[in-house]
């Protein structure tokens, strides 16, 4: 079994290749940090808002961990990193916190809240932006939601989609910053409108078109993470209940041998270890039972090891977009390696880590 210190050791070397591969300052500019989208693409030449929220989410996974294995110091070394994406992202995103779609909002409301927890405890005050994502974001999510098809969150301004990908990480954020009603109204929504019970997945969206509703019945794996995740932070008896139905329907329906399989490059780069984060969180909420806690902790932790056995023969660290094939094989000398998948494998290591340490 893999202990934690080579869990932590792992996370480690997936941080660094990202920060090294992709980590860079906007336009040279002091106390700037953002990730480039691809090595092969020079910064700036493309956007995409939502990865680097979950680049934010790693960096405070490896404050943490740093915390746990060598205290303050070694956190607050990553923290200065993480103090710099919000004032990154809102110049390169021409001046605002802002966008277009609610779910990348979501994700970087998410992030803020835990990198704030991590400021407080290290360094005793809060994080610097905390303050002002809250207000600018949490504004903004209030007004995706609406009444059209019963209640839930709107995916974009275009207003004409809801979804798994907004209603999971909109939950999640009403949950933890104190508005438990409001998540249980998002979560109840979601159960009557994108619950698949065959399955024993939700479902990707409904459509709001001029001749009625229409359900888009894909299924993707990072949809079920959050709102697994905000059923854990309302741990009502149904709750609980449908969280465990929820953790049976990933393992049948997106494993393969036990391991949960990934979505390739591109935004579903990043699926797979949002599942995995938000499976960690079920596997160590002490009101599941027992058997649905050992699930989301075997998920995590096969799907760790699978991905580590993936990794490029030589440094810096580099993991695969199909768990078929190796990193070197995935991506041939002088491909692009895009940041989503780097990142995917950086925060399940980070997973492993919390779950073996714990």
């Amino acid at each position: 079994m893999t202990s934690a210190q080579q869990w932590a050791s792992r996370a480690a070397s997936a941080a660094e290749a990202v920060d090294l591969r992709f980590g860079h300052r906007l336009l040279g500019l002091p106390g700037t940090w953002l990730g480039r989208i691809s090595t092969g693409t020079r910064s700036g030449t493309e956007w995409h808002y939502w990865w680097q929220a979950h680049y934010l989410d790693c960096l405070i996974d490896a404050g943490w961990r740093e915390f746990q294995t060598a205290g303050s110091a070694a956190s607050r070394n990553i923290l200065k990193k993480a103090k710099a994406f919000p004032r990154t992202i809102w110049l390169r995103n021409f001046f605002r916190l802002r966008n277009s779609y609610f779910d990348d909002m979501a994700w970087l409301a998410l992030a803020s809240l835990r990198a704030n927890a991590l400021t407080r405890k290290a360094e005793g005050k809060p994080f610097p932006q905390a303050r002002a994502i809250r207000r600018v974001l949490g504004k903004q999510l209030h007004s995706a939601l609406s009444t059209e098809l019963g209640g839930g969150m709107y995916w974009s301004k275009r207003r004409d989609y809801k979804n798994s990908a907004v209603n999971g990480p909109g939950a999640l954020y009403f949950a933890r910053t104190g508005d438990g009603p409001l998540a249980q109204r998002i979560l109840d929504w979601m159960r009557r409108e994108l619950w698949q019970a065959e399955l024993g997945l939700y479902i990707d969206g409904v459509h709001l078109r001029a001749s009625g509703p229409e359900r888009e019945d894909t299924i993707w794996s990072y949809n079920q993470g959050p709102v697994l995740a905000a059923l854990c932070a309302l741990p009502t008896t149904d709750n609980l209940d449908h969280a465990a139905e929820l953790i049976l329907g990933v393992e049948r329906g997106l494993c393969q041998d036990g391991v949960l399989r990934l979505h390739g490059e591109g935004d579903p780069g990043l699926f797979t270890g949002i599942l995995v984060r938000h499976l960690a969180t079920a596997a160590r909420q002490e009101l599941l039972p027992p058997a649905s806690r050992a699930a989301a902790r075997r998920m995590v932790l096969n799907t760790a090891e699978a991905l580590w056995a993936s990794r490029s023969a030589a440094g810096p660290a580099l993991f695969s977009k199909d768990l078929q094939l190796s990193a070197d094989r995935s991506y041939p000398p002088g491909s692009a390696v895009p940041l989503s998948v780097q990142l995917q494998a950086w925060m399940i290591f980070e997973m492993a880590y919390r779950l073996a340490s714990a």
